[in-house]
């Protein structure tokens, strides 16, 4: 997608090249912005992305001057960094950017240290500020009040809020009502870094960028859509968070549902931060709501235990959070979007902690062919399938059928037409972050969450969340480096289907 467009064409302001831009980040010292932020600003700097005024000031509560921080993100660099992109020259330049202010955001007569170093920089007060809230939640409305209250909510200034935006749609609703009471919807970004990713914008290329596929992307051609976010690892330091929180909270409200409304969406006017939003949003409206009897007939939870990963021995989630609970670690549904385009089309939905491989992918089964042509061919026909790796190894797979080369017959057999996109365009890809960042300094709103959007997809989570909430609902358990409880492939297999697993 282009970032930089300089002629609007959807009424809102032009994306404009940025001379001079302060990225504060709140939580500087915390692990995202050591372990994807400064990493993706170095990248952007290293690659000629960064303006000659542009600044990044880093807050917490911690007490350290300019040059710990810059100490401190020199180290993250060379942890998060592969050495063989390294420059010393780009990362001294990019530790020149650096400045630090201790500010606890909840004392009011601190503030007036970031005012003052802000206010020290570029003599325009047109610089672009962007302020990344890497805090909880909890705090972004407090963080929002106090910027407009020492001056710094500007019309140039914008906002990014990481996940979670809420636990449930009230809390939503509270995190965007005191957000949204100091900056305008158009400076408000809230982050999904999934739609950062290479994979997942070509997705809209792919479709609307090639005619072949556009007759077929309907319920007369799609025999069903699966989606799948695999992680391999468990919940490491992110217990106490992930246990407030779980999968269903953590992955498909927001990464999942995004991309099943790529998927789903359809053609807009032309790709720009409106329209792009707005096709996404009548996916999520058009979801089928889950009533109580459709959340135990069409969900499944599941909680790891045990097991062996990458041929080690892990314990059980309950044994890594340190006591019994019933957080689900497993996700596994089936949904569909009820309009005209993809009625009757099931869109199957699985995220998980330690299953067998880290893999995300997107798998559009086409139906079979309406008549065998070939009665006595030998081998076996399969349906066609679009594979869309996410990650690792971004790239796409078509699944069809051919001829074996060689007389005596016909020989059917499953080929495969593959596209890398490390092998097909022989560059690096950059990271989700590194767009996404680029995207919020040039005023780009396309691959961010728009406030309704969010709250859309809370209120199709509610009824699972509230049903799972019961009493008497218990994750089912499955044993650490597998793919799931049982109950996930009988989801599918009910259907006369199952998950396609990654070959």
């Amino acid at each position: 997608m282009d970032t930089h467009t300089t002629a609007a064409t959807d009424g809102q302001p032009a994306v404009l090249p940025v001379d001079a831009c302060d990225f504060t980040v709140f939580g500087g010292t915390g692990d995202l912005a050591l372990r994807k932020l400064l990493p993706a600003l170095y990248l952007r700097d290293r690659d000629g992305q960064l303006p000659d005024g542009f600044r990044v000031i880093g807050v917490s509560r911690a007490t350290i001057d300019d040059d710990g921080y810059r100490s401190l993100v020199a180290g993250a660099l060379r942890e998060h960094v592969l050495p063989t992109d390294l420059d010393q020259h780009v990362v001294d330049r990019l530790l020149a950017r650096l400045h630090y202010v201790t500010l606890d955001v909840e004392d009011v007569t601190a503030w007036h240290r970031l005012h003052d170093r802000l206010k020290d920089g570029a003599a325009s007060e047109d610089v672009t500020r962007v302020f990344y809230l890497a805090v909880a939640p909890g705090l972004f409305g407090t963080i929002c009040e106090r910027l407009d209250q020492v001056g710094l909510a500007t019309e140039h200034a914008r906002v990014v809020l990481e996940k979670p935006l809420g636990t449930d749609l009230a809390t939503a609703r509270a995190v965007n009502e005191a957000v949204g009471r100091v900056f305008d919807e158009s400076s408000i970004f809230r982050i999904d870094h999934y739609l950062g990713k290479e994979s997942v914008q070509n997705l809209l290329v792919t479709r609307f960028a090639n005619t072949f596929l556009e007759p077929l992307w309907n319920s007369r051609w799609v025999d069903h859509v699966q989606i799948t976010v695999a992680e391999s690892i468990g919940v490491g330091e992110r217990g106490s968070y992930y246990d407030r929180s779980g999968a269903l909270r953590d992955m498909v409200q927001n990464h999942l549902l995004q991309l099943l409304c790529l998927v789903a969406m359809e053609p807009p006017t032309y790709v720009d931060r409106e329209t792009v939003r707005d096709e996404k949003l009548k996916v999520l409206q058009a979801l089928r709501p889950m009533t109580p009897e459709l959340v135990d007939r069409d969900t499944v939870a599941g909680q790891y235990g045990p097991g062996l990963c990458a041929g080690e021995p892990v314990r059980s989630y309950a044994d890594e959070v340190g006591h019994p609970t019933s957080t689900e670690t497993f996700v596994a549904l089936r949904t569909e979007v009820q309009n005209w385009r993809w009625a009757g089309v099931p869109f199957y939905l699985r995220t998980g902690k330690r299953l067998p491989e880290r893999v995300s992918e997107i798998v559009v089964v086409f139906k079979e062919p309406p008549h065998a042509m070939f009665p006595h061919s030998e081998g076996t026909t399969e349906a066609n399938r679009l594979h869309i790796r996410v990650q690792p190894d971004e790239g796409m797979r078509l699944h069809m059928t051919a001829k074996e080369p060689g007389p005596g017959g016909i020989r059917l057999r499953p080929v495969s037409l593959d596209l890398s996109y490390a092998t097909a365009f022989g560059a690096r890809s950059p990271d989700a972050y590194e767009r996404l960042l680029m995207d919020v300094v040039r005023g780009n709103t396309t691959l961010f969450m728009r406030r309704d959007e969010v709250e859309a997809a809370w209120t199709w989570v509610a009824p699972i969340l509230d049903r799972w909430s019961q009493p008497s609902h218990t994750p089912r358990r499955y044993p650490a480096g597998t793919h799931g409880p049982v109950a996930a492939a009988t989801l599918l297999e009910r259907d006369g289907r199952s998950w396609q697993e990654t070959e």
